[in-house]
């Protein structure tokens, strides 16, 4: 087993590493480049084709989410029943993608709480828009773009989804959030929360309560804060099939050489991961930087 630079991910109870080698990567593999024909002007001009199969399917499967469960395969092939020649080809297409759509919103899942429980965060934003000052389009450019500069220049980190209320539909955004160095002030403001039906106390920032309108900033002290929010952006991801929004480095693994004592046992699909015991050596390049702990992490190289 090669022990050097293994990546290794905290999954909450355990330190779990990879291998090099354990998973073969597809990247470099050379392919074939087929050289598009040259078209004339008119052929240039042909409209564009019409959505494949999967397109359709994609769609339907963002739209049916808004749905209770028991509604939303139904309405999935009733988007697509008149694309199959047979209710059977219609039913194992359905079943197939579905699957697989659930598949991967899991390994979305997984590939965000390694990548927070790999980082320091401060806290769980939600961000909305006045009227007075944007549309929701300009909202969503603006937040974006203001986002995007804080990243750069105050170095900010941030995991979030857009998403739309339930009584309102109106935009807004939910974020964890690492601040370094805030913008703005915050202040503390008490009102009535509508949901919970009952007062409330919340903090704004005075910088986006002035440029976009009301936003809420909540502290997170703990990994099951962390835990919380992850849980609450990924329910309405799910809900509104927005694909998380990532701003910052947010590396998944941490690299470190292992020593053979220090492997618990074969862990995973086929055994190509290793459990690694709690109190694990770090080492990078033979040197020898001590037993797992948050500091020793901040050392060590990162990858995805």
């Amino acid at each position: 087993m090669n022990n050097q630079d293994m990546k290794i991910y905290f999954d909450g109870s355990h330190y779990i590493g990879i291998p090099k080698g354990a998973f073969p990567s597809k990247k470099g593999r050379k392919r074939r480049v087929v050289k598009p024909m040259q078209q004339t002007q008119k052929e240039q001009t042909v409209e564009t084709p019409p959505e494949s199969t999967k397109e359709r399917f994609e769609k339907a499967y963002k739209e049916s989410q808004s749905l209770p469960k028991k509604e939303r395969k139904a309405h999935i092939k009733e988007k697509l029943k008149d694309h199959f020649d047979s209710k059977e080809e219609l039913n194992a297409f359905v079943d197939e993608n579905v699957e697989r759509a659930k598949t991967n919103a899991i390994k979305r899942k997984v590939r965000l709480m390694r990548k927070l429980r790999l980082q320091d965060w401060d806290y769980f934003c939600t961000f909305t828009y006045s009227d007075d000052l944007h549309t929701e389009e300009s909202f969503r450019k603006k937040l974006s773009n203001t986002l995007k500069h804080l990243v750069a220049r105050n170095g900010w980190k941030y995991v979030g989804v857009w998403e739309r209320g339930n009584e309102t539909n109106r935009l807004h955004f939910h974020g964890i959030f690492h601040i370094p160095k805030m913008i703005g002030e915050l202040e503390k403001i008490k009102d009535y929360d509508t949901r919970n039906h009952r007062m409330q106390t919340t903090y704004q920032n005075t910088h986006f309560l002035k440029h976009f309108g009301r936003n809420d900033f909540k502290d997170i002290a703990t990994q099951d804060d962390v835990a919380d929010a992850a849980k609450y952006i990924t329910k309405y991801m799910e809900k509104s099939g927005e694909r998380l929004v990532y701003g910052g480095k947010l590396p998944t693994y941490f690299l470190s050489d292992v020593l053979d004592e220090d492997v618990a046992c074969p862990y995973g699909v086929d055994d190509r991961k290793v459990l690694l015991f709690d109190n694990f050596t770090c080492m990078n390049e033979g040197e020898i930087l001590g037993k797992v702990s948050k500091e020793v992490i901040d050392q060590l190289p990162k990858s995805n």
